[in-house]
Order: structure tokens, then C-alpha cells, then sequence
């Protein structure tokens, strides 16, 4: 048999390659001959009707350990059974939507759990998929929960995931075969690598040539990043990377897979419910130990990339800046000169070890950030160190800003996160860390300096959130004694938060500043602020993360299991409210006056999400509006607007929020050499020629590469801009009376 591999052969019964001549797809057995064994001129004659196709002289070393992982064989335990019942359990008594198990469920289980397996259609066909629809309407009856162990069947679920794990093993090993002969990167071919809209594919040959690209454009990727590498070093890497995916694939044991279904379930509740084996907690602990002994980020695994999760206040990437939620780690290199090590496919765990290291000692990690499409990624490098509780902690600074002759002096506070030492405070020590006391330390220095601040800008961008009483009590020191928050629990309940401090610390003008990354507390803060009308939100529309999650220990609820080691199931139980009856749930909090944003909203946030709960409203609290500000707020935004046409660092903000916008609707990269690196070559000089024009028009001196720009140096072009828009908010004095006034 004679695999086409781009117009060259090999003979898989003698493994050894050959040449042949291929017109209108039919192969001519008698022009084919052999070539030496060592070293193979691929001659490919490509008849259409204008082109010519002839393939490099290459050198290969035989690949002789193509070798298919025996599977781990699946079988239903007594635990599992237990495990699904308590799961049923609780989330038909205490998940907030109460959700009915029925036949409609059951669809969409099979559904989510299909996709959790193939989320980007590469492995199942539609044949399989079509076979599996006899699943379609008696998943739902796994969770009865008056059935028994004996009456429960669980070999759906592991017929499904041995189809897939045949399928992936078939596919895996075809794309090691691809390895044996270097590709052609010059004939302009391309391969779409976001299948996730595709329909299924329909059969084995059609899916073995998305693996064909699929393979050449990872081998096209890792030369791009490295354009030193040889093929040889290509192939070596895709090797390593394929082997480890077959091995980790057939080595998924039963509780891996039981595992893998649950969620599946509760992520068809809820994107933030979950259930965690034992061996995944301690997984999960190990990850989470990296964000206080490694960069400071804490890790996911999704679709065989590890996930940047969160950054961490106060740890190494967040004082370094450049990596953001959902950015992914490709590649894991040690020191300043270390060997990138490809990690894509790697365990959580195995990443998080190369990732950790001694105190001081430098990891550099090569970056796909999140939108980018593969072979567009960059590498930061992170000193590793402890998080620095003094970086945890809210700084403020003085912004001086001339307009015309008058100097204005911004007093902005940075709150990374809502934290709260809640062991100092139950000890009884006065002077534990906490937000609010921290920040009203802050607001009393910046008013004790030479001279008052005329108003105050609180930066909440990427504040995942963090203790609801910080939130709660932060209000307090803007707003008087009143209700902040509502949280609507799964029996209906309602239960209001006010504010519980006496004393408002500021009440001069006031802007929050929120990006799509603040969440959660940030968004309870925030929207207390719009609210009550107590100052102005701006940016970008926050998360819209509004549920409440609590973790219930499996095994403390079966005491009398036999079967202990039943995991750990974390649950979404209760919903936030505004005070004005509506969610920040889905929608989180629209700012007064938007922003632009690297950030693209249509793939980051909660309403981006399947299943995310909706916006919804209740019944609104008592609460006294401060004032109404919609009469100024349209000259506000006006006047910004036309500020920011003039000025050369938000128009080089839209600039690049535009180039980002068209790179993110690519969904095919081209497998030709030349034109990638065109198209890198273009990306790269758009980006100077961008950043010459901005720094030229704010009177900087030009550059002459993308390499020489310092990212410390660079301006913070949305603090720039709150901080105009708050300047104009001290421009109006009667806003200015009319916070005095109502605070009084």
C-alpha cells in the first residue's frame, strides 16, 4: 500500500519511502522505484493545470516505535455508583436552577459530554456520533435516585469514551506516520484549525487528511517559533508530543472516566459546578500550590493546553504584567538560556513542575495568548518567587494632569484583590489586612499630603473578586449606611448586605475603573457605586460572574461507605443581585462610559459560556439614590470622546484593538513556509510602524525594532482616560456640591 503524503510516498509494508507520479489522483505503480535508504530525493509532479510541485532533498531518520498503548480496560465500581447518586443528590436539592433530570437533560448530557471528548470534531465520525443518539434519552436515567447499584447502568458512558479513545489512537498514530517524511512548506495549502462549528466528519479518509494538515501545521508552528530548528527537531518534538497524547489517552482509567462524565453533568447545570476525584484534588492542590511557590498564576487543563486560570495578586506574573487570564502555555524553557521544552499535551501536574523552581532563579514560558491564533505567541520571562503579601495588598498613587493651565492631582488606588486575614481578625489583633482598612488608610494619605486630591479614581481592572464582606464593607467607605448586595439562595431565600461601617471616608468626585476580567466582589463594588449613582463606572463590561459556589466533601456525607475516596463536588447554590433587583449574573456591570479593550468580550466572560445561568431580576431593596447624574454623564462622555480623537495613545489603543478583532475571526492558517512567515514579517512591521507613529506624535523618538520597546516605560493608556474622564467630573461643580450635600 502507498500513503500520498504532498506528493511523496512510502511504502508502510517495507517502511521505507519512494517516489511516484500522481495525475488526476491515480497512482502509477510502474513509475515507482526506490531511493537509497538513507538519503531520499522526493520528486512529487503535481499535474493540474498550471502547477509543479517538487519537494527538497531531505534526510530522515527511520521512525522504527510506532507503538498503539494497550488500554486500560473499564469497569464500573461499587464507588461509582455511590458517587452518582450523591451527585444526584445534591444537585436536585441544592443547585440554584433546580434543574429536572428528564429526557431534555439527557440531551444535552450527551451532547456536553461529546464535546467535552471532541470539542474541536477531530476524532469522532459521524457514524459514531449517530450511534451514539440511542444514549439520547436514558442518560437522564443513571440518575434516579431510587435505583439501585444493580439498576444502574454505566456502560453508556464508557462505550462512549472507548469509541473516542479508538478513534484518537487511530488518528495519533497516523499523524506519527506523517513524521516519517518531511512535508512540502512550499505548496500553498491551508488547514483550519477551529472546528469547533464543523459538522462531523463523514469518514476515516476525510478526517486522516485533517490530520495530515493538523500534523503539518503543529510541525510548520514549532519552526516558526524556532527558526533554527531542523526538521529532524520538528519531527522529534511532534514525536514526543503524539506518544505522550496515546499514552495519556489509553492509560484514562475508570475513575478517570466516571470522573470526566460527572462533569460533564454538572457542567450541564452550570459552568461552575465540578466534581473532582481524590486524585484530581490533589492535582488541584499541587496546581493551586504553584500560585504561591512558582509565578503566581494558578492552572488548567483544557483541550490538551495548560490555561492560564488566574493571575495571582502580588505573585511574579502579575508584577510582570504581561500574562492574563485564558492566555496558553505551549512551551516551558529554565534559566535565561534553557531549551524550550514543548508541553502541549503534558499532565497539569508535569507542567506545573517544570513551571516551579527555586526562589530568584528565572523560567521563561512560551505564551499563545488567548484569541491568538497557533504560531502567534511570544515568550515573557518570570522570576519565580513567594507571593509578597505587600503586593497583595491596595497601592495608591498621585497622578498630576495639566489641562491648559491647571494642574489636577488624581489620587488612584489599585485594589488587585478583596482580601481579608481572617485568622489575625479571629485572634482579636487590631491591625489585620484587610481591603477596606488598607484603602482608608490610603484615602488618608493621599489627603494628608501638601495638598487635597480633587478626586479619586479606584482601579478594579482584573480583580477576580475575593471576600463578599470586603466588598460590602469597601461600600462603606463611599456611601452611607445602606444595602449593597442581594443574594438569592436555591430555597428562595433572600438575604441583604448593607454596608456596615458609620463613617463615609470620601466623599469627593469618583470613578471605577473595571475591565472584562473583574469579577465577582469587583462587580458587587462596582455596581453599588452605579447604584446608588455615587460616582462614575468606566471601561469595560465586567465578567458577569453573579453565582455563589460552595464545596461539599463527598465522604463526609457517606459515613457508613465502604467506599471511601469519593471525591469532592463543588456546587453553585446561590445568586447575586444588584440592589436594584437585577443580576450582575451573565451581564455583569455595563459601564457608564466604555472603553476600548484588547480583551474581546465574545470569547471571555460568563455569558460566553454553555449553560451559564441567566440575568434575571427580583424584587429590588430600599435604598436611597444619592443623586442622578444622567444629565452630566452625556457631556462627560462627549467630552471624552472628542478628547480622545487627539490623543495619540488611545488612537493607537483602537488601532490595535482593530488588528486584534481580524486575527481573531481567522479560523485557517496557510501550510506554505513563505507565506506564514510573510504574514509574521507584515504582523511585526504593522506593530512598529503603529508604535512609531504614537510615540512620534507624543514627541518620543522613533525605534527600530518591536524589541527595544520597554514594557514598564509603556503608558497606561485606560488609566490615562479614566483619569481625563474623572478630571472632568471635578470640572462640575455642581456635581461636586451635590456629593457633599447628600453625603451630609
Amino acid at each position: 500500500m502507498v500513503i500520498n503524503i504532498s506528493g511523496v510516498g512510502l511504502d508502510t509494508k517495507k517502511n521505507r519511502r519512494v517516489i511516484f507520479i500522481r495525475v488526476n489522483f491515480f497512482i502509477q505503480q510502474n513509475m515507482i522505484r526506490n531511493l537509497k535508504q538513507k538519503t531520499y530525493l522526493a520528486i512529487a509532479l503535481l499535474f493540474s493545470s498550471t502547477s509543479l510541485a517538487i519537494a527538497e532533498e531531505v534526510t530522515i531518520s527511520p521512525n522504527k516505535n510506532l507503538t498503539l498503548y494497550e488500554p486500560v480496560e473499564l469497569v464500573a465500581k461499587a464507588k461509582h455508583y455511590e458517587i452518582v447518586k450523591l451527585i444526584t443528590r445534591f444537585a436536585a436539592r441544592d443547585h440554584y436552577s433546580r434543574i429536572p433530570i428528564d429526557n431534555k437533560f439527557s440531551s444535552e448530557l450527551l451532547k456536553n459530554y461529546i464535546e467535552s471528548l471532541d470539542p474541536n470534531r477531530s476524532f469522532f465520525l459521524r457514524s459514531d456520533i449517530d450511534s451514539f443518539d440511542r444514549f439520547k434519552y436514558s442518560l437522564d436515567n443513571i440518575f434516579v435516585t431510587k435505583n439501585s447499584s444493580a439498576n444502574i447502568d454505566l456502560q453508556p458512558i464508557f462505550k462512549i469514551f472507548e469509541k473516542y479513545r479508538l478513534r484518537a489512537s487511530e488518528n495519533y498514530e497516523y499523524a506519527l506516520k506523517q513524521l516519517l517524511l518531511k512535508p512540502s512548506f512550499s505548496i500553498e495549502e491551508e488547514y483550519k484549525f477551529d472546528r469547533s462549528d464543523e459538522n462531523w466528519t463523514e469518514n476515516k479518509e476525510l478526517i486522516q487528511e485533517i490530520w495530515r494538515k493538523r500534523s503539518k501545521g503543529d510541525a510548520l508552528n514549532l519552526m516558526l517559533a524556532d527558526p533554527e530548528m531542523t526538521w529532524k527537531e520538528t519531527a522529534d518534538t511532534l514525536n514526543k508530543r503524539y506518544k505522550r497524547f496515546l499514552k495519556q489517552i489509553n492509560s484514562f482509567d475508570s475513575d478517570d472516566v466516571i470522573e470526566g462524565f460527572m462533569n460533564a453533568f454538572t457542567r450541564t447545570l452550570d459552568p461552575h459546578s465540578s466534581y473532582m476525584s481524590p486524585r484530581r484534588s490533589e492535582e488541584y492542590d499541587i496546581q493551586m500550590s504553584l500560585s504561591y511557590q512558582g509565578i503566581g498564576a494558578s492552572l488548567k487543563l483544557e483541550e490538551d493546553l495548560v490555561t492560564i486560570m488566574n493571575i495571582i495578586p502580588g505573585g511574579p506574573a502579575a508584577i510582570n504584567g504581561r500574562l492574563q487570564p485564558e492566555d496558553r502555555i505551549v512551551a516551558v524553557g529554565q534559566n535565561e538560556k534553557g531549551e524550550m521544552i514543548d508541553v502541549i499535551g503534558w499532565m497539569l501536574d508535569d507542567v506545573v513542575q517544570k513551571i516551579r523552581g527555586p526562589a530568584n532563579s528565572t523560567v521563561r514560558l512560551q505564551v499563545r495568548p488567548t484569541g491568538a491564533s497557533p504560531g502567534d505567541e511570544y515568550i515573557v520571562s518570570i522570576i519565580r518567587n513567594k507571593i509578597k503579601l505587600e503586593e497583595q495588598a491596595a497601592k495608591s498613587e498621585i497622578l498630576e494632569i495639566q489641562r491648559n493651565e491647571e494642574i489636577s492631582r488624581i489620587g488612584v488606588i489599585t485594589i488587585p484583590g478583596f482580601y481579608q486575614d481572617f485568622k489575625a481578625k479571629s485572634t482579636g489583633e487590631k491591625d489585620y489586612n484587610s481591603t477596606t482598612r488598607d484603602v482608608q488608610k490610603l484615602i488618608n494619605d493621599l489627603n494628608q499630603q501638601n495638598e487635597k486630591i480633587d478626586g479619586l479614581l479606584i482601579d478594579l481592572r482584573s480583580n477576580g473578586g475575593g471576600h463578599l464582606s470586603e466588598a460590602t464593607s469597601l461600600s462603606s467607605l463611599f456611601i452611607p449606611k445602606g444595602p449593597v448586595v442581594q443574594l438569592r439562595y436555591a430555597n428562595g431565600r433572600v438575604e441583604v448586605y448593607d454596608n456596615p461601617l458609620p463613617e463615609v471616608a470620601y466623599d469627593g468626585p469618583l470613578v471605577v475603573l473595571v475591565n472584562r476580567f473583574s469579577a465577582s466582589a469587583s462587580e458587587i463594588f462596582a455596581a453599588a457605586i452605579q447604584d446608588y449613582q455615587r460616582g462614575l463606572v468606566v471601561g469595560q463590561q465586567t465578567f458577569g460572574k453573579g453565582t455563589v459556589q460552595s464545596l461539599i466533601i463527598l465522604d463526609q456525607h457517606a459515613p457508613r461507605s465502604k467506599h471511601q475516596g469519593l471525591g469532592n463536588l463543588i456546587l453553585t447554590g446561590g445568586k447575586y443581585y444588584r440592589i436594584t433587583g437585577g443580576s450582575t449574573q451573565n451581564k455583569g456591570v455595563i459601564p457608564d462610559i466604555e472603553l476600548p479593550s484588547m480583551v474581546d468580550i465574545n470569547e471571555i466572560g460568563e455569558n460566553t459560556k454553555p449553560y451559564a445561568l441567566p440575568w434575571d431580576k427580583i424584587k429590588p431593596t430600599d435604598f436611597k439614590i444619592l443623586d442622578d447624574l444622567t444629565g452630566d454623564l452625556s457631556k462627560i462622555s462627549l467630552e471624552q470622546t472628542q478628547r480622545s480623537q487627539s490623543d495619540p495613545n488611545f488612537i493607537y489603543l483602537l488601532k490595535e484593538v482593530e488588528i486584534a478583532e481580524e486575527l481573531r475571526k481567522e479560523k485557517r492558517l496557510s501550510l506554505r513556509l513563505e507565506t506564514r512567515k510573510n504574514e509574521q514579517a507584515e504582523r511585526r512591521n504593522g506593530q512598529l510602524k503603529r508604535e512609531n507613529i504614537r510615540r512620534v506624535a507624543s514627541g518620543l523618538s522613533p525605534i527600530k525594532s518591536l524589541e527595544e520597546i520597554n514594557q514598564d516605560q509603556e503608558p497606561d493608556i485606560l488609566l490615562e482616560q479614566a483619569a481625563e474622564i474623572l478630571i472632568d467630573v471635578v470640572g462640575q461643580p455642581k456635581l461636586n456640591n451635590r456629593f457633599l450635600s447628600q453625603l451630609q
